[in-house]
């Protein structure tokens, strides 16, 4: 028989394909379940989300950087945003992040003032990040059919990646930003804007009430490129910790900012294009 060069795809990072459908599929089970039966209920998982990404992030930044952000300010700061900001607005919730950052200063003047300042840096980045950005679905979620927009939230992002998986995979020849994610192409980016912008016409067009598709085309291309910057954007902040993921806590994914890297930047641009299109 004759020898050929190629060799068989590897899946994308090396990840176990049926462990992380797996556990795909049943985070998908406990979003739908939380979202359509109690809508606030959603904001427990959003809220439990939220405090094990904190977790994830400030403890790679210790044992990686010798980073010491003081966690329980941020934990509690955190989860006080999500909930404020879906019970009393984005003011609110902007509040508390200040009073957030506040408190990490005081509570960080109990250890020794060396690196004080890169401490506290990196605590009030950690709160804008993970908890901040995730106040805007909860602002999402607030709207009268704000289980709707969740949903078209989360269908164009993950569509955005399920896009860019299946074309980079089987067309991908042109490297999107090898220094920072070698596995990414600039077809595979294409792909997925392509797949976001027609899952966006449809949802937005069926779901959203005064919704049309047009809307859900821009709507779908955007979140498709801000789901892109806030994958690589984890990747170089995971580069720089000199790791590969997060944590360990879904098989097939890594930990849980591994999974909220593209929901996190893509929320605020979904809630606000949403707010212009239909209102909020």
């Amino acid at each position: 028989m004759a020898q050929t060069d190629q060799q068989p795809r590897k899946p994308r990072g090396g990840r176990n394909l049926p462990a992380a459908i797996g556990v795909g599929v049943g985070l998908g089970a406990v979003v739908a379940a939380s979202l359509f039966v109690v809508k606030a209920v959603f904001m427990v998982v959003v809220a439990a989300a939220v405090a094990v990404g904190i977790w994830e992030l400030t403890s790679r930044l210790a044992e990686r950087k010798d980073v010491r952000v003081p966690q329980v300010p941020l934990l509690v700061g955190g989860v006080g945003m999500v909930v404020t900001g879906y019970f009393a607005g984005g003011q609110w919730a902007a509040a508390i992040l200040a009073v957030t950052g506040l408190a990490m200063m005081v509570a960080r003047m109990a250890t020794p003032p060396e690196n004080y300042l890169r401490d506290i840096t990196a605590g009030v980045f950690t709160a804008f990040y993970v908890p901040f950005l995730a106040t805007f679905v909860a602002l999402i979620l607030a709207a009268d059919d704000g289980a709707w927009r969740i949903l078209l939230f989360l269908v164009v992002t993950i569509c955005s990646d399920t896009g860019a998986y299946a074309v980079g995979y089987k067309f991908g020849r042109t490297k999107l930003a090898p220094t920072i994610s070698p596995g990414k192409t600039r077809e595979g980016l294409a792909g997925g804007i392509g797949l976001s912008m027609i899952a966006g016409a449809l949802l937005m067009h069926f779901l959203i009430d005064g919704g049309t598709w047009w809307q859900g085309l821009i709507l779908g291309g955007c979140a498709a490129v801000t789901a892109t910057l806030g994958d690589l954007a984890e990747s170089m902040i995971k580069r720089d910790l000199g790791i590969k993921d997060m944590g360990t806590l879904l098989p097939g994914h890594g930990g849980i900012m591994d999974r909220l890297d593209s929901l996190l930047p893509t929320a605020p641009v979904v809630w606000l294009l949403l707010a212009a299109f239909v209102g909020s």
